[in-house]
């Protein structure tokens, strides 16, 4: 059912710019219909997947070769799934409000690039096959790109996808490189099977840190995180579900299924780890400067991806249960805050906290559905974002690091959730509180007009939920605590398996949240001596400036090198060509040198002769500087190839080759008789010597290749089968005509047209020159 689903998201994807032309902005509910039949069925299969039986299924790619692409939703699948498609089903609802008023060509374009990039999604989060998984991770690279550059009128937001593009894919190559060697270390490419017995090496440690790159990239973690406040560009929409919900899950994603497997491994826990919590004191602290609210949130987006990358790079059953919580509790959270936003945008006709004044005076339910997102978001009591973080504080109380190491951790996602309760405030205060304008602004806000219920409740629900799930956080415990389970580290019974709860008593966990709320208080009290202070300290080279700088210098590199590499000179590419060749297989090759047995260097002095001339006319053509001379030395080289094989009875194929060798000579006479007489000047001597050892290596690895190779022959030659069935299958005792005619005709009669278009091709050189002075042709 899984490829099912995946193909219905194609195929909604593909109607929907048809559809558009008729619909309007009402297209929109025509694409919810992927991600509504997709949550039908997740609703469908939940107690079977819950009870520890996972919905699989599987597509037979290359059965020769054994290849399939498998698919697996387990618990924390059907969670992932869930999101995507629930949040997903809002954000179409909430486009076709949003668009309403300035009617766009080209929104049948954005709501099938948003289903193309649901079903990408879901296809990810459900591919077992690291291969499958991979394809699904480039093609949500590939629909962030179309949808951030929607706009593509407007500079920026080209730059920002191109930004977005670039960064990720960085990162998927890497990822790429990192899931091959994982795969060849396991033996397989079934992601729960390489979990579920995971293998160990060195190999496997490179690997690891290969995924944990391609993780943070996508997931917007320090240094890669430039791309998602780029990437507000896009409609609010496509903020909410890519860039809050969705799409910088996978790489959480990610880390979440390898952690319990490898969160012993040296590497893993200090790098993962370290980058999640760099990443949560970059963002919240940047959040506090900001004055658009899209660009807020996105900082606080990268500041909560963080805190995920920490809980969940622990590993520990008890990290991987709140890993779980505060996923859920912030897709919840930031889908809903994005969307409110929206709609201030939308009814104001602006974003800036400066200008804004006093809507939530003037529009409550809006304000009040911002506020309860926020309140989660700051991890306010009551709300499902206390109740996570209550679970991640507890993580590190006792964590799995020791001495000094675990709490250092500890200490800064404590610093960093006072920053996230200082910028959720002022999220609240910038959007919805009666402070005036600022100095030289024009206030806005109490004239805006009231939004729809259609156009609020996509936003209100998942704040209700965040409200609901706070207050009776059991109803969705189960849920949590099946999708940690899945993850292979949280035991049916115990701590980490039980169920999750408003109220644990006076516990640390309970002193660190007091601690949290009263640091965000003092922070947001101070917040214009805090703002003053982010203005007047010493900016260091930020992420954004870095890949500006990356990429001119990537620009300068890759000008310089086309120039050396790509100047238009022959002998500069064979050059390129050959030392790749000789340089990168033929480092293997030297450790694996054969010699085949039996090997004699000649069967007779004839032999010996014929090869020692070839040797002299090599000689003589590298060395001549005549044009009509070196065709000739050409020519001679072929008909003493075509010697050999008459001494080795090859006649037929020293025939052909002596008729090919004739029509070559006389077609470079006719060709160069319209060319100076001479080659141009002779190069310097370091150039000749150069060229001679490109030349003599390329010379040597050959025939190294050509030895090993016989030497690694472990099968009959196919050639017996050949003359064998010449007579039964083609008919004719001439085995080189046969397979020239029959056993490979097509192949023949692809080479017979290449020499015709060859032919023509010099013909028309040929006559291109008639009637033109030697001069001119010059």
């Amino acid at each position: 059912m899984i490829p099912a689903l995946i193909a219905w998201h194609a195929l909604v994807a593909s109607a929907a710019p048809v559809l558009a032309r008729r619909l309007g902005r009402r297209v929109f509910l025509w694409c919810a219909l992927a991600p509504a039949v997709t949550l039908g069925w997740i609703v469908a299969v939940a107690p079977k997947v819950r009870a520890g039986d996972p919905a699989t299924a599987s597509i037979r790619w290359v059965p020769a070769l054994g290849l399939e692409l498998g698919f697996r939703m387990d618990g924390f699948g059907l969670l992932m799934a869930g999101v995507v498609a629930g949040i997903g089903l809002l954000v179409f609802a909430y486009a076709r409000s949003y668009f309403a008023g300035h009617e766009h060509p080209k929104l049948g374009a954005l709501g099938a690039h948003l289903v193309g990039f649901a079903g990408a999604m879901f296809g990810l989060v459900t591919a077992d096959n690291v291969f499958a998984l991979f394809v699904f991770w480039e093609l949500t690279a590939v629909f962030s790109f179309l949808l951030i550059g929607f706009e593509d009128t407007k500079g920026s937001a080209r730059g920002a996808a191109r930004e977005a593009l670039l960064i990720t894919s960085l990162g998927g190559l890497a990822l790429l490189a990192g899931l091959v060697l994982l795969t060849q270390a396991a033996g397989r490419a079934s992601l729960a099977e390489i979990l579920a017995s995971p293998p160990r090496g060195g190999t496997v440690t490179a690997a690891l840190v290969l995924v944990v790159v391609g993780a943070a990239t996508k997931s917007a973690q320090v240094p890669f995180h430039s791309w998602l406040p780029a990437a507000m560009e896009a409609p609010t929409p496509v903020s909410a579900y890519l860039h809050s919900a969705t799409m910088v899950k996978a790489g959480v994603y990610l880390v979440a299924r390898f952690a319990p497997a490898y969160g012993a491994t040296g590497v893993w826990r200090p790098l993962v780890i370290g980058i999640g919590l760099a990443t949560m004191l970059v963002g919240g602290y940047r959040a506090l400067r900001q004055h658009d609210l899209k660009l807020l949130l996105a900082f606080g987006t990268i500041s909560q991806l963080g805190f995920l990358f920490v809980v969940f790079g622990a590993g520990t059953p008890t990290a991987t249960k709140a890993g779980t919580a505060v996923l859920l509790a912030h897709a919840l959270f930031k889908a809903a805050l994005f969307l409110v936003t929206g709609i201030i945008d939308h009814q104001a006709h602006t974003r800036d906290i400066r200008r804004l004044d006093g809507i939530g005076r003037h529009h409550r339910l809006l304000a009040a559905t911002g506020i309860a997102a926020a309140a989660s978001m700051a991890g306010i009591p009551l709300s499902f974002g206390f109740v996570a973080k209550e679970l991640a504080l507890e993580t590190w109380i006792d964590g799995p690091f020791a001495g000094p190491g675990n709490a250092a951790v500890l200490a800064g996602v404590v610093v960093a959730s006072m920053l996230t309760v200082a910028y959720s405030a002022r999220f609240v205060w910038g959007a919805f509180a009666a402070k005036g304008a600022f100095p030289g602004a024009r206030a806005v806000g109490a004239d805006m007009p009231a939004p729809s219920l259609a156009f609020l409740a996509p936003a209100a629900l998942p704040a209700a939920a965040g409200v609901l799930f706070g207050l009776v956080p059991g109803r969705i415990g189960s849920l949590v605590v099946d999708a940690a389970a899945a993850l292979g580290s949280v035991a049916a019974k115990g701590p980490a398996g039980a169920g999750l709860e408003l109220w644990h008593g006076f516990t640390p966990a309970l002193g660190l949240s007091a601690l949290v709320l009263t640091g965000g208080g003092v922070l947001v009290a101070a917040r214009r001596r805090v703002e003053r202070l982010q203005t007047d300290a010493p900016s260091p080279v930020g992420a954004a400036t870095g890949y500006q700088r990356s990429l001119e210098w990537l620009n300068l590199v890759a000008d310089r090198t086309t120039a050396v590499l790509q100047n238009g000179s022959l002998p500069t590419y064979v050059a390129v060509v050959t030392i790749t060749v000789v340089v990168v297989p033929g480092a293997v090759l030297v450790r694996h040198l054969q010699v085949p047995d039996g090997l004699v260097a000649a069967e007779s002095w004839v032999q010996l002769a014929v090869v020692g001339l070839l040797a002299v006319a090599v000689g003589a053509l590298v060395r001549i500087h005549r044009r009509f001379a070196a065709v000739l030395l050409v020519g001679a080289v072929g008909f003493l190839v075509a010697g050999l094989f008459v001494l080795q009875g090859g006649a037929d194929l020293a025939l052909t080759l002596v008729l090919i060798e004739t029509l070559g000579i006389v077609i470079f006479v006719l060709v160069l008789r319209h060319l100076p007489e001479r080659f141009r000047a002779p190069v310097g001597r370091g150039v000749v010597a150069a060229r001679a050892a490109v030349a003599v290596a390329g010379g040597v690895f050959v025939t190294g290749f050509l030895l090993t190779a016989g030497a690694a022959r472990t099968a009959a030659p196919v050639g017996e089968a050949l003359i064998d069935q010449a007579l039964p299958l083609g008919g004719g005792r001439n085995v080189v005509n046969v397979i020239l005619t029959d056993f490979r005709a097509l192949d023949t009669l692809g080479e017979i047209s290449v020499l015709l278009v060859a032919a023509l091709g010099i013909g028309a050189l040929v006559t291109a020159g008639r009637g033109r002075s030697r001069e001119e042709q010059r």
